[in-house]
């Protein structure tokens, strides 16, 4: 089995299938991504596919799984709580850290419409605070663990909380900051690790655990939680 590397959708397993006549990609159970392909197609042409179908690929990841719903008095990200209030029309706008929902009468909180624009309103939020606080944090977690990496980038893809590239570019979903912060340092350790193991194995997690020594306590406890925005 043939496993191919993206920067922003972490790995993506491949498999030839003699009866295959078109590239197809679809989430598997464990909400990565996979691609079956005619066996005469290259990889070049896989990543070309996904190179030219990335907010498909986006959307497809969205729509997998279910999505956080908001409610009044939710945090969001590590400033912001939500605030809902009553007005004769819909309205989303961020005042100081709140994020005030205005809805008119007979208009629930929980309708597809008014979730999907708090959803919008939302990814601003995390984007902002994601890209003040991650990076400066992997800096120094980096230097910590003798570790270098090439950029970093901020995705919202739903299905990972990160990923490394073989290139050293670190994707990270800007979901993190709904983490507490022990959780969110335990996820930039894990992806350093992979500019230098990438892998997951035993060497691996013993350099993991020399940065994080409760990662077998943190791994579990991510799991509870989901990257859906």
């Amino acid at each position: 089995m043939t496993v191919v590397h993206d920067d922003e959708f972490g790995e993506i397993t491949v498999k030839k299938h003699p009866r295959s006549q078109h590239i197809k990609i679809s989430i598997a159970t464990d909400g990565r991504l996979r691609a079956s392909m005619p066996t005469h197609a290259s990889v070049r042409s896989l990543t070309l596919m996904i190179h030219n179908s990335r907010d498909e690929i986006r959307a497809m990841l969205d729509t997998h799984g279910p999505s956080t719903i908001y409610e009044e008095g939710m945090q969001i990200g590590k400033s912001h709580s939500l605030l809902v209030q009553q007005g004769s029309s819909l309205s989303i706008r961020r005042q100081q850290l709140k994020l005030i929902v205005t809805l008119p009468s007979g208009t629930l909180l929980d309708s597809p419409a008014v979730q999907d624009k708090i959803r919008a309103e939302v990814r601003k939020i995390l984007r902002k605070e994601a890209s003040h606080y991650l990076p400066r944090r992997l800096k120094v977690l980096a230097s910590n663990l003798g570790c270098t990496y090439e950029r970093v980038r901020f995705s919202h893809a739903s299905t990972r909380w990160g990923s490394c590239s073989n290139n050293g570019t670190i994707s990270l979903n800007i979901a993190l900051m709904n983490l507490p912060f022990e959780l969110i340092d335990y996820v930039l350790v894990h992806e350093l690790c992979h500019t230098k193991q990438m892998n997951h194995s035993i060497s691996f997690w013993k350099l993991v655990e020399s940065a994080d020594p409760e990662y077998v306590v943190h791994r579990k406890t991510l799991k509870l939680h989901t990257p859906t925005i």
